[in-house]
């Protein structure tokens, strides 16, 4: 008879928010695959519960490896409880290759819900729930960031990201380029935690506020990308409105970029528009 694999999720922050199911499914699991087993230890003593299986490593770095080892114990009848250090696992998060082999072989496999960033940052951001996506972490090199962002420009859905602190500046100035500095966003920092904090506002002013350094586990939710107007600026719309605001006195970056908040497209759209213009002796 196999066994079963139970995902269970644990508190984001406040070890309050903890499943009432996550302490005996912790007492009586055969084995329990932890993203850290010190921080799984301290959780089940603030629970009041220990562990009566064996508890095990499971993390980026050793799951390729471990899969095969807790598959074949699922196959064997045992009950696998697989936590992480905070949330649901798999989202992010190691688990995914575990969920996969146990499918494979037939295993069932079953959840203990528990709490999300994702979900929780959704809720608190104050932007349109209704259709969303997730899309993790961004890559930290600065050209494959660009180009990811330029993959979900047109995305109609509510975005929701995670960061790393120290790079969450270089992230929200990478959005408001592709996506527009008009683009409303919320900044969930620490959530439940004793120094939470929801920052909103658009992508300019958040890229502005974070350059200031900001602390913390970060998830960011982004509106996602306006309706088609029922006229769409054309390319030469876009160059000849630039062109009026550089004949006023601005400078051609600062033109650019009003244009592009007026236009409600990115600050890309518009400067490719205008280099192109001048290259065709246009501009």
């Amino acid at each position: 008879m196999s066994g079963t694999l139970v995902l269970a999720g644990t508190p984001i922050g406040d070890v309050a928010d903890a499943p009432p199911r996550l302490a005996a499914e912790l007492a009586g699991a055969d084995i329990v695959a932890a993203e850290d087993t010190r921080r799984l230890r301290r959780l089940a003593q603030a629970l009041g519960v220990q562990p009566s299986g064996r508890v095990v490593s499971y993390f980026e770095g050793n799951e390729a490896a471990r899969t095969p080892e807790l598959a074949e114990a699922l196959s064997g009848g045992a009950r696998v409880l697989l936590v992480t250090d905070a949330g649901m696992p798999s989202v992010s998060d190691p688990g995914y290759r575990l969920v996969a082999a146990a499918v494979e072989r037939g295993i069932t496999v079953t959840a203990v819900p528990g709490p999300s960033a994702v979900l929780t940052a959704l809720a608190l951001s104050g932007l349109p729930v209704d259709r969303f996506c997730f899309e993790g972490f961004l890559p930290r090199k600065a050209g494959e960031r660009l180009a990811r962002l330029r993959e979900t420009a047109g995305e109609r859905r509510t975005l929701v990201y995670f960061e790393a602190p120290h790079r969450l500046a270089a992230s929200l100035a990478a959005m408001a380029e592709v996506f527009g500095a008009g683009r409303r966003a919320a900044v969930c920092r620490e959530l439940t935690k004793t120094y939470e904090e929801v920052r909103r506002g658009t992508l300019e002013e958040l890229a502005a506020w974070a350059e200031e350094g900001v602390r913390g586990e970060i998830t960011v939710v982004v509106e996602g990308a306006p309706a088609p107007s029922g006229r769409e600026v054309d390319a030469a719309e876009l160059v000849r409105r630039v062109a009026a605001r550089e004949a006023a006195g601005e400078r051609r970056k600062e033109a650019i970029a009003a244009v592009a908040r007026e236009a409600g497209v990115p600050k890309r759209e518009v400067f490719d528009a205008v280099v192109a213009a001048k290259n065709s002796g246009a501009g």
